[in-house]
């Protein structure tokens, strides 16, 4: 079989120092995953007592104990689904995680998707119509841009938390009007300018999406997410929130009016067709959303790990960031791959961000720091940057 259409771009890839390969956990220091409050360390389910005896146990006050049964059906702790939402896989499991969900976030209603990007690509790709217009920020993540790529809609990006030029966007935008951005971005680290943007989207009456995926569990006294804790979730039309950061799982879910839910179910093509997240893995959204907002001596640590970070010198050009993600600009693919091998060799889990995931000239490393994370690691961590 002819493959050289396909060698022909892996080769191009090689030539700018930016082909990809897969790599499995190394025992290092952790300074790479989302995993900001570790979560995704920990068995809520299994590791803390099977759902069935932690909370679901029948007792026939008549019956010997070996003859208890679990509250929990088959179902509900089955590893598949059997089908999409719509057809065999809607369970009782999955619809009340999306109450609880609901009632957390002070949103209406709430449909869950098996992953963010299947969340953002479900939402854009249907919401807006031919003739109406997209607004979405420059540094957007991937599952945003196609997401809109798949919608009906024109859409243009507005320069990074640039409120100036969003105004002149929305001035010249035409029919229904949505505008999207992040809470927290995914490689930069820093906020979107939350309030003013509501105000601008409220003035020429434009629907609001956003993208909470690093601010879930990190933002808020809670880890409700931005929107909340500046309480203008009554002015958001739609929010993405995201399991597989800080809450530890997998999946994510959209929070809205009961009119967006009833619309993504009709038309939202990647939760339409594809087959339900599986009773296990809601179990365990259920359980880090019981477990998350609770965790605040860890969300207080953590931010004591961020601020050190951000006042420490180092040889390296480091961005403004209040979150865990701390990127340190390290120009070209070449240099940033070497200083990252710096920091493996040294036993941190630290990777490069090259071209073209961000621009040229603005390769990276993406450190992100963890509520386990010692106060040692990272001041071992910042005399390697000093060099």
């Amino acid at each position: 079989m002819n493959e050289t259409f396909l060698q022909k771009k892996l080769d191009e890839r090689r030539q700018q120092n930016a082909f990809r390969t897969l790599r499995l956990p190394s025992g290092k220091i952790d300074f790479c995953s989302n995993d900001y409050l570790g979560l995704g360390k920990r068995s809520l389910v299994i590791g803390h007592g099977a759902l069935e005896r932690e909370d679901a146990l029948i007792v026939n006050r008549d019956s010997q104990v070996q003859n208890q049964q679990p509250v929990t059906s088959n179902l509900q702790l089955a590893t598949g689904s059997t089908g999409s939402r719509l057809l065999a896989g809607n369970y009782e499991l999955i619809e009340r995680v999306e109450a609880q969900i609901a009632s957390f976030h002070q949103s209406e209603a709430a449909l869950i998707f098996n992953s963010g990007y299947d969340a953002n690509i479900g939402l854009l790709s249907s919401i807006a119509q031919k003739g109406d217009t997209i607004l979405y920020d420059f540094l957007s993540h991937a599952s945003i841009r196609d997401g809109i790529k798949l919608s009906a809609a024109q859409s243009f990006a507005f320069l990074h938390n640039d409120i100036v030029d969003l105004e002149r966007r929305l001035q010249q935008a035409s029919g229904t009007v949505f505008v999207v951005t992040e809470s927290v971005f995914s490689m930069d680290g820093d906020m979107c300018p939350l309030q003013e943007i509501v105000i601008l989207c409220q003035q020429y009456k434009a629907h609001l999406m956003v993208d909470e995926a690093h601010a879930t569990g990190i933002i808020g006294a809670k880890g409700e997410g931005l929107v909340q804790h500046l309480a203008l979730q009554q002015k958001v039309f739609a929010r993405v929130h995201t399991f597989g950061k800080a809450c530890g799982c997998h999946g994510a879910v959209v929070l809205g009016s009961s009119v967006l839910r009833d619309y993504l179910i009709n038309f939202a093509r990647s939760f339409i067709y594809s087959t339900a997240l599986p009773p296990h893995a809601v179990a365990h959204i259920e359980k880090s959303y019981q477990t998350f907002p609770e965790m605040v001596a860890e969300r207080v640590h953590l931010q004591g790990l961020i601020n050190y970070f951000q006042a420490a010198p180092m040889a390296y050009e480091k961005l403004v960031s209040q979150t865990p993600i701390q990127a340190v600009i390290v120009p070209s693919n070449h240099a940033v791959k070497q200083l990252a091998n710096k920091l493996q060799d040294a036993g941190f889990d630290i990777r490069p961000i090259l071209y073209p995931t961000v621009p040229k000239g603005k390769e990276r490393l993406r450190i992100v720091l963890h509520s386990f994370n010692t106060m040692a690691e990272v001041e071992r961590l910042v005399q390697l940057l000093k060099c």
